[in-house]
């Protein structure tokens, strides 16, 4: 017999034998039957079975809808009641999802259908077949294995793998492999063929017109694939098939041309032949009082699925066998098939199902991992006219989201909104729509319908048509449609030539949405391809292939190699310094292998604050602009031949050769080597006896020669810029080789602004930010962001008597009106985690190559490491002692640098791993070192690394 009945051990005819000896006929013909119930039916219809059970002696149970909670104790009870183990059977197609809640729902078969590798699939079918494994499930009623030519099929549709017959057949019999690896017995359905039909079986009698050449070579074709590869079952449908079954009144269920003549003698099918629902209308009407269930048995089906009147079926049944209608040998060829089933499923050693972790473990990680791989292999580029996907050179895009379906698209537009500035906009009619789309030249709809099963509308609705229509005949901003629908949808849209990026998500789920938007932009390639054709415009298997721009993904923990159970930990270690108010709240996110894994929000923006953080809230960056901002500008002049580390401060401003600082030379000003002093209190000169802001240098308003803006109402005289640049001029030298400075950023960003004629801020956006999107990364935040979503840093009592909320918290850095080359950046941790990625790959990101890979290994080197200096140029190297800015657990190769803030970032090569921490521990006071003394930010880094998995 075919597949888990293709070897039969002598065990395995022992106890088939053996059991079915000591069968009376009535427990024989019991077996015959598998009935349905649910587990969220009340308790006299779930008290019913136990009758039937006793009295009927039934094969089996198929359950429907409820819970896997109540189902586990109700097949407990079941079981208990039965003489011999019941065969328990569902439909779990994608899933125990499709009748159970609070269980796992993998893909629809049409998205599997849009993957390339089987494989995927294989891995799918054994996901489902473990689920039902633990449920107590013998027998899954899938794969469904018809062909869908017909886009109208009101009841297979999303069921099936697609309309090409070869795809088809391999989908199934990937999915037939994983559940028989599952231990699993699989049913392929609905025979002969179930996909060209408009009608539905479960109202009435389809019809199937074709000839017997065409049967043979696409209806039938999966079947005889999957019978080859093992398939433990097939259903047969409620089909009217006149090519083979010349009475047009008998279903396909009922005909013995179809079941013993093709499937059994053509195809040579030796498993169990499990009829469709026997209720359903397609065949309950064909003769009444069991007259249906007999001629079922008799046309070659073993198993009676549903019937509508099982006293009645069962009689019928009886009395053929009495009056010798049914042979002892009919009747125990079916009866042993399906003992055999029992025992391959392992009932012949029957254990109750253990309730305890049920939900987990029908709900695991792995199973996360493996829809989020499926569904990226799944989502088909149709349309990319101008080579517009994946969406590069974000400086020049002003990017719109219009939704469009009847259900949310909330996670596409926030996923969207993860690579660079996304607006929604709305009109109440299509005038009002376009003239606010007239400011954005990329427009993203998202189509959204129900993703609750494969059955909900999925059709544009006749507005929407026009609505898409009137997009796409404006020439002046490129139009990308994401349909996260069956692609039948895309039958009704007559007109694609408006349309330059076309994407096939095929479901609404929340995944689907967020890894449709990553495919937009880049982090992960297209490579799906269309298990169906869509009109003469986009034949079955066609799809657009795309390749990663090196875009940050989003993920889970195990998709990179991290426990998610251990990262826990560091959950643990932020509520520990928001208990110990080492500061009112932090963003802290972590990356591995180019996937965001981790990124959450703790805490308030202040103690008093009624609001928590959240994701697109600012945090001061202090000194990682240093690495943010001007190091790559340093490193990007020295790729273009204007700076060299062995340049001297001297050569560098003129000014300064005939100071103490003449001979420091860059790469030793940045390696923290070139005896400078750590910093200078520029703002204790301006201050009045009463140390207030002096009149002598400040306004509290914009005036004539006093524009630079400090804080609020406090503006400083122009010339004092000069004065920063004489005194950093006057410095002595420190005895002491190694000392961290910031007084290096301040000459750095003075020759940076002179070189290329326009300010630090301007060239970092222009030449990083816009292109890296960015959006939330600025200096002189109040400019771009309302002030709430900007997180105070301090309450200034000692220089500016204010809040410090959206001015740069360093004095230095406020004095050069916020746009210091040490100090001034502000950002929330999402974009600061592109930026150390760039790094990370070696300067390419997005499509673009920012920088060379070996300019980012030249600066990140430590080229005084035998003098005891940790440091490279320009970034912050792990400690050469037993303490330092790191937990001592990165590689040497690692690199970042830490903010006086409460910031952190760090990113180590060889673990493939950014790390960023962002808070305001200096609110309400800097002198608040809490942060500091424990070394919370390093621990936090420990436990990152003991969560890697070996």
């Amino acid at each position: 017999m075919a597949g888990l009945f293709s070897l039969v051990t002598t065990k395995t005819a022992v106890w088939v034998n053996t059991t079915y000896q000591k069968m009376s006929l009535e427990e024989k013909i019991g077996q015959l039957f598998m009935v349905l119930v649910a587990s969220d039916q009340n308790k006299s219809a779930t008290d019913k079975i136990k009758t039937l059970i006793a009295e009927e002696h039934l094969g089996g149970i198929i359950f429907s809808t409820g819970g896997p909670l109540r189902q586990a104790k109700l097949t407990n009870e079941y079981q208990a009641l039965s003489k011999i183990p019941l065969l328990i059977g569902m439909d779990a197609e994608w899933g125990l999802a499709m009748r159970l809640d609070s269980t796992f729902a993998y893909p629809w078969n049409m998205t599997l259908g849009a993957i390339k590798d089987s494989t995927i699939v294989e891995r799918v079918g054994y996901r489902i077949g473990m689920h039902a494994r633990r449920l107590g499930v013998h027998i899954n009623f899938a794969p469904d294995v018809d062909i869908n030519i017909n886009p109208k099929n009101p009841i297979i549709g999303n069921r099936s793998f697609g309309e090409n017959r070869v795809n088809v057949a391999q989908k199934g019999a990937a999915f037939v492999r994983g559940m028989n690896r599952a231990g699993i017995l699989s049913s392929s359905k609905h025979f002969p063929g179930h996909g060209d039909t408009a009608a539905d079986s479960h109202k009435e009698l389809p019809v199937i017109p074709f000839e017997r050449d065409r049967l043979d070579s696409i209806e039938l074709y999966p079947y005889k694939r999957l019978i080859k590869e093992g398939v433990s079952s097939v259903m047969v449908a409620h089909l009217n098939v006149p090519a083979i079954e010349p009475d047009e009144k008998r279903p396909s269920s009922l005909s013995k041309n179809i079941i013993t003549g093709v499937l059994k003698k053509e195809l040579g099918f030796q498993g169990l032949v499990f009829t469709d629902a026997l209720n359903m209308n397609g065949v309950a009407t064909f003769a009444p009082n069991g007259g249906s269930d007999l001629e079922a048995f008799l046309a070659g089906n073993d198993i009676l699925l549903m019937p509508k009147d099982l006293e009645a079926a069962r009689l019928a049944i009886r009395t053929a066998y009495d009056t010798g209608i049914i042979s002892e040998t009919r009747l125990s060829t079916s009866v042993k098939k399906m003992l055999m089933a029992k025992y391959k499923a392992g009932l012949h050693k029957y254990q109750p199902i253990e309730v305890e972790n049920l939900y987990e473990d029908l709900n695991t990680i792995e199973d996360d991992l493996l829809y989020e791989e499926a569904i990226e292999n799944a989502i088909t580029v149709l349309r990319n006219e101008v080579d517009l996907l994946p969406i590069k050179n974000l400086e020049n895009k002003k990017i719109a989201y219009v939704a469009m379906g009847d259900v949310s698209g909330e996670p596409f537009y926030k996923a969207l909104q993860n690579y660079t500035e996304v607006v929604q906009v709305e009109g109440k009619d299509i005038s009002t729509l376009k003239k606010k789309l007239s400011d954005f030249n990329v427009i993203i709809v998202g189509y959204h319908k129900s993703n609750d099963s494969p059955w909900k509308a999925y059709k544009f609705s006749e507005k929407e048509i026009y609505w898409l229509n009137e997009l796409a005949s404006e020439r002046t901003s490129n139009l990308i449609l994401a349909v996260f629908a069956k692609p039948y949808a895309l039958l009704d849209l007559v007109n694609f030539e408006g349309l330059d990026g076309l994407v096939v998500g095929y479901q609404n789920s929340e995944i689907a949405q967020e890894k449709t938007a990553e495919l937009i932009f880049g982090a992960i390639p297209a490579k799906g391809k269309l298990p169906v054709s869509l009109g003469n415009t986009y034949p079955v298997g066609y799809g657009v292939s795309g390749k990663s721009l090196g875009r940050l993904g989003y993920s889970i923990p195990e998709r990179v190699g991290i426990d998610s159970k251990k990262l826990t930990q560091v959950d643990e270690l932020v509520q520990n310094g928001l208990d110990s108010l080492m500061f009112p709240g932090a963003q802290l996110l972590v990356a591995r292998k180019g996937k965001v894994i981790y990124n959450k929000n703790f805490g308030k923006p202040t103690y008093d604050s009624k609001d928590s953080t959240s994701f697109d809230h600012l945090y001061d960056l202090a000194s990682l602009t240093k690495i943010l901002a001007t190091l790559p500008m340093i490193m990007t002049m020295e790729e273009e031949g204007k700076i060299s580390l062995n340049d001297t401060f001297g050569e560098l401003i003129p000014a300064y050769d005939t100071t103490d600082l003449k001979d420091v030379t860059v790469l030793k000003a940045l390696s923290h080597y070139g005896r400078l002093p750590s910093w200078i209190a520029f703002y204790l000169a301006t201050l009045d006896k009463d140390r207030k802001p002096s009149k002598e240098f400040y306004r509290n308003r914009p005036d004539n020669g006093f524009s630079i803006r400090v804080t609020n109402n406090l503006y400083l005289t122009d010339a004092y810029q000069d004065s920063i640049y004489n005194r950093i001029g006057r410095q002595s030298l420190k005895s002491n080789r190694y000392r961290y400075s910031d007084v290096t950023y301040y000459v750095m960003k003075k020759y940076i602004e002179e070189t290329y004629n326009e300010s630090l801020d301007k060239l970092a956006m222009s030449r990083f930010y816009g292109p890296l999107g960015v959006n939330y990364t600025r200096f002189k935040p109040l400019e771009h962001f309302k002030k709430e979503k900007i997180v105070p840093t301090e309450i200034d009592n000692y220089y500016r008597y204010q809040t410090v909320q959206g001015y740069v918290h360093d004095m230095g850095a406020a004095m050069q009106g916020g746009v210091g080359g040490h100090a001034g950046l502000f950002s929330n941790a999402n974009d600061v985690a592109k930026i150390m990625q760039m790094y990370l790959q070696g300067g390419y990101y997005g499509g673009d190559r920012f920088l060379q890979a070996r300019t980012i290994e030249k600066f990140n080197k430590c080229y005084f490491c035998n003098n005891d200096v940790r440091r490279g140029v320009g970034f912050d190297k792990p400690q050469l002692e037993e303490h330092g800015p790191t937990c001592g657990c990165v590689s040497r190769k690692s690199f970042g640098h830490s903010g006086f803030t409460g910031t952190y970032t760090w990113a180590d090569p060889e673990k493939e791993l950014v790390y960023v921490f962002l808070s305001n521990r200096t609110y309400p006071t800097a002198s608040n070192n809490l942060l500091i003394k424990s070394e919370l930010r390093t621990r936090i880094q420990q436990a990152i690394y003991d969560s890697i998995i070996n």
